[in-house]
């Protein structure tokens, strides 16, 4: 039996240090690396997460319209591929952030948050 308490402990030991399971998220790039991966890149989207109203003021050429409120749990016909890499952004950064992590827990894997319409450089549309 003493032989096996230390056996026990040892491996109670590596258990604990096991690594922990990675959680699937999104990652966060700044303006300038939004600009060039829209360069390098032809199949994505991008989504603007700010109300219908604030999108009709100013958007982002291309882009999709889903507000942040309205990602919720059920499956949205606006992104049905979830391995597509979605270029998301609001009009700071907060809701943009908040959406990704929605989508991350539907389990959309390519997503990349890139903040705020107020710091983008390029063209803008209106409808």
């Amino acid at each position: 039996m003493k032989k096996f308490i230390p056996l026990l402990f040892s491996l109670l030991f590596f258990a604990g240090c096991a690594a922990p399971v990675e959680e699937i998220t999104y990652r966060q790039i700044n303006m300038d690396e939004a600009i060039t991966l829209m360069e390098e890149e032809s199949d994505y989207i991008i989504l603007d997460v700010r109300t219908p109203e604030e999108f009709a003021d100013k958007h982002i050429p291309g882009a999709i319209n889903v507000p942040n409120e309205t990602i919720g749990a059920k499956e949205m016909p606006e992104l049905p591929d979830k391995d597509q890499m979605i270029l998301v952004y609001c009009r700071s950064g907060n809701r943009s952030k908040q959406a990704s992590e929605k989508l991350a827990t539907l389990g959309y894997t390519n997503i990349v948050e890139f903040g705020g319409i107020n710091d983008w450089p390029g063209e803008i549309e209106t409808d």
